[in-house]
């Protein structure tokens, strides 16, 4: 009877075990050429590239966006994958459970995102000083000023 009670003791024990051995969280390295752009994660900035954050797991898929001025906005999903250490929680639901909600049943795969950020061909548009639309020939003339 003392072998039950021993057993299900370190079940409970075992229970969220990628949790209690690998954390909550990875630390993700951004960076971006040219360098400084700004990283967005669910729309609010955690940083300026070149940068080294803690992200929290999560099932969820991550989103991340670069913005530039002068270039265009890129967005990429962090990659993910299954965190092998929750199979220690074996038949224990409860284990399996406290891993799913603190994200721990997966950790992300690159540690690193290096972005080349690509020109934004409208940038020279983006401030006009002048639109001239001539709809009879089909024509719109733009008027920049250059610095």
């Amino acid at each position: 009877m003392k072998k039950i009670y021993l057993f299900l003791a370190l079940a409970i024990m075992a229970s969220g075990c990628a949790t209690l051995l690998t954390g909550t969280k990875d630390t993700i390295s951004f960076d971006s050429s040219p360098r400084g752009a700004t990283v967005y994660k669910d729309g609010v900035e955690i940083c300026r590239t070149p940068c080294s954050v803690p992200v929290k797991r999560t099932i969820n898929s991550e989103d991340i966006e670069y913005k530039l001025d002068g270039y265009e906005t890129r967005v990429f999903t962090l990659d993910k994958q299954f965190n092998v250490v929750s199979v220690i929680n074996l038949g224990s639901l409860f284990g399996w459970a406290v891993d799913a909600a603190t994200g721990s049943l997966v950790k992300y795969g690159r540690k690193s995102y290096d972005l080349d950020m690509r020109l934004n061909s409208l940038s020279v548009t983006e401030n006009p000083k002048e639109i001239h639309i001539d709809t009879r020939n089909k024509i719109v003339d733009v008027v920049v000023a250059c610095k």
